[in-house]
């Protein structure tokens, strides 16, 4: 696995960042007044550079990375590339882009031998990329996949979230009482994920199993949540149950954890609601206060960070909380990081158009 993030994009570097409370988050220029110009940029990649060429640039380093890691190579007939992202570049050049050619153009240079398949679930799609390779490995139809996300801060993306009223501005406090709105980030990250026959037959070093996901669809409108949670409550079970493992058995979470006071609430709601009553409930942080909300990116980036936590038995502090809402009844680490005593791990992403996606990770035995 391997990830490039406004942190850098070293594993364990960045990982180490995370965990002393880091932020990639800072001043960022845009030609329009927004409520917010704060954004977590990738600074390896020249900002002047169109957007398209950014993204392609972003993912293109990751996935090499991830494929190093795995040691594989891009041609290697058995591997099915799965890519996602929300808009990409597109909203900024519609000319020239597509939410499809991108991941064309980098499988290519990568020399594929298969074409890719492409996922454009809004913020839940790096992690649809996951739950879709974990779909076709166990239906048989591949061995292995290579699976993440890209996306990439664009002007029309930071003004759109600015007029929708979802950017903050003051500043990411996810699940905080004072919290109130986003700020953009961008990134990639990807996965290989394989069947344990293949990783077992060729030695591969395994960072960790991803034993299920599910998900759902609110139903309820273009970006607002079903206040509910029952919908999100679902895909929670559909994982839980995909993986044959109840709620005693989750260890730690990482939400969504956007900042915005409607998808934190819903979420401190559901959460509580499904895992209170255990006696030793899961840990949850989130990390988009370090390293934005990066849209299409951070389903695949939030999924390597569960399984960061549950490889090293810790979880980064959330940046930005200092004060816990009631109505979040599990624990969270404030200020400092926190244990995490258990084997099993969720990555929850929610997306506008209703998409919920939940990962089921499980640590390593090796």
């Amino acid at each position: 696995m391997a990830w490039t993030t406004a942190l850098g994009h070293d594993l364990d570097e960045v990982w180490a960042r995370l965990l002393d409370g880091a932020s990639g988050l800072a001043e960022t220029p845009s030609p329009y007044a927004l409520r917010n110009t704060g954004a977590a940029a990738v600074t390896t990649v020249p900002f002047s550079a169109p957007p398209a060429v950014r993204q392609r640039t972003m993912a293109e380093e990751a996935l090499r990375r991830a494929l190093l890691d795995a040691g594989l190579a891009a041609d290697a007939s058995a591997i099915q590339p799965i890519l996602g992202t929300s808009y990409g570049a597109h909203l900024d050049d519609p000319a020239t882009s597509s939410l499809s050619a991108w991941a064309l153009e980098i499988a290519d240079r990568a020399g594929f031998a298969r074409h890719p398949l492409v996922v454009t679930t809004a913020c839940s799609a790096g992690a649809d990329t996951l739950l879709m390779g974990l779909e076709l490995i166990r239906g048989g139809a591949a061995e292995i996949c290579v699976c993440g996300g890209a996306d990439v801060l664009t002007d029309a993306k930071r003004l759109g979230h600015s007029l929708l009223g979802t950017m903050s501005p003051t500043g990411l406090r996810a699940f905080d009482a004072s919290h109130d709105g986003t700020l953009l980030g961008e990134g990639s990250g990807f996965m290989v994920v394989e069947s344990v026959r293949s990783a077992t037959a060729r030695g591969a070093r395994v960072h960790g199993l991803l034993a299920g996901a599910g998900s759902s669809n609110d139903g309820t409108g273009s970006v607002a949540p079903d206040a509910s949670g029952r919908s999100l409550e679902l895909a929670v079970g559909r994982a839980l149950r995909s993986g044959g493992v109840s709620h005693d058995d989750i260890a730690v979470i990482n939400a969504h954890g956007s900042g915005t006071p409607t998808n934190d609430e819903l979420e401190a709601r559901v959460y509580s609601r499904i895992f209170g009553g255990v006696e030793a409930p899961p840990v949850m942080f989130a990390t988009k206060g370090a390293l934005g909300h990066t849209l299409g990116a951070t389903g695949a980036l939030e999924a390597i960070a569960v399984v960061q936590a549950l490889r090293t038995g810790q979880v980064p502090p959330v940046r930005g909380l200092t004060d816990v809402p009631p109505s979040l009844s599990l624990p969270v680490p404030v200020g400092r990081p926190a244990p995490v005593a258990g084997d099993y791990g969720l990555s929850v992403t929610l997306g506008f158009g209703g998409f919920n996606t939940c990962l089921l990770f499980e640590r390593a035995r090796t």
